[in-house]
């Protein structure tokens, strides 16, 4: 059994273990708000994107000409997976549940046969597939530098995949992410990023928005998906940091507030143990001096 000194020393560190979770509790409360808005701004816009390239991409895909990043090079032998994750720990399942679907497609391509190539986003995420995958991963972004994300940090990664796309190196890229939609929740999401996909109409609602209508494009359709294309790849990245940014501090807030609480019972159960314990000994001292008492 511990003695006094020993529990007393435990309680005290577990104490302040509580004091520190509790600040990082506050604090990503703090960031989080800042990083929801930035994600729920950005969304309407990637989306936007997506369907405007959508109804752009089904009427010159089959024309001779189109761009390779919105039919593909022809073929699927190589693909770049680039997973998004963070910098910092102590954030719950966030890194592990990114990395947990990319990990299954990656070993799924690799068991049809296909090439892959690894790109990581944060540092967090390449430490967990450099176990796997060590011989696959061809770069890692360090984003511990960037105090707030803008489009100007998703915008170099996305020129180095286009580069890499423009020169042969992989075929199909694909994101992955978490989306957030609440501090408890966040959305594991793969999307892909080249080549474009162009999804069907899902309601009468969209089909009246991007069927419906005659838009007249000026200079023409070719001459705009040159310039959005691009520049969509760069977007959809942009908007994978920002959710994954607002992902973590939920996560994160939500870790902390539950290592809190269980260091709060941990230091209840201590308190116990030292009471009993301190009990047991004044007891045991007092039998003692009745006893020597007795003896005389």
């Amino acid at each position: 059994m511990p003695s006094l000194k020993d529990l007393k020393v435990r309680i005290n560190s577990v104490k302040s273990t509580q004091k520190i979770t509790k600040a990082m509790k506050m604090v990503a409360a703090s960031k989080l708000r800042r990083a929801q808005e930035a994600a729920e701004s950005a969304r309407p816009y990637a989306e936007r994107m997506a369907k405007v390239l959508a109804g752009l991409g089904s009427a010159v895909k089959d024309q001779p000409g189109a761009s390779p990043l919105l039919v593909g090079s022809g073929k699927h032998e190589v693909e770049l997976v680039v997973v998004a994750t963070s910098e910092r720990g102590l954030c719950g399942g966030f890194n592990t549940n990114i990395v947990k679907p990319a990990r299954a497609h990656i070993k799924q391509l690799l068991q049809d046969g296909k090439t892959v190539k690894i790109l990581c986003i944060g540092k967090k995420g390449a430490a967990q597939l450099r176990r796997d995958f060590r011989h696959l991963i061809i770069d890692v972004k360090d984003m511990s530098a960037a105090k707030r994300l803008g489009f100007s940090h998703a915008q170099p990664i996305a020129q180095e995949i286009l580069v890499m796309f423009e020169r042969g190196e992989f075929d199909v890229a694909t994101l992955f992410y978490a989306k957030f939609q609440s501090a408890l929740v966040q959305i594991n999401t793969k999307q892909q990023l080249i080549p474009v996909p162009l999804p069907e109409i899902a309601n009468d609602d969209e089909a009246d928005d991007l069927a419906g209508a005659v838009y007249e494009y000026e200079p023409d359709e070719a001459a705009i998906l040159d310039d959005l294309l691009p520049r969509n790849v760069a977007v959809q990245i942009y908007r994978g940091l920002l959710e994954n940014a607002a992902s973590e501090q939920g996560s994160r807030m939500t870790a902390m507030d539950n290592a809190t609480r269980n260091a709060g019972d941990m230091i209840d159960r201590l308190s116990i143990t030292y009471n009993r314990t301190r009990q047991a000994n004044i007891t045991k001292e007092l039998i003692e001096i009745i006893s020597g008492a007795e003896a005389l």
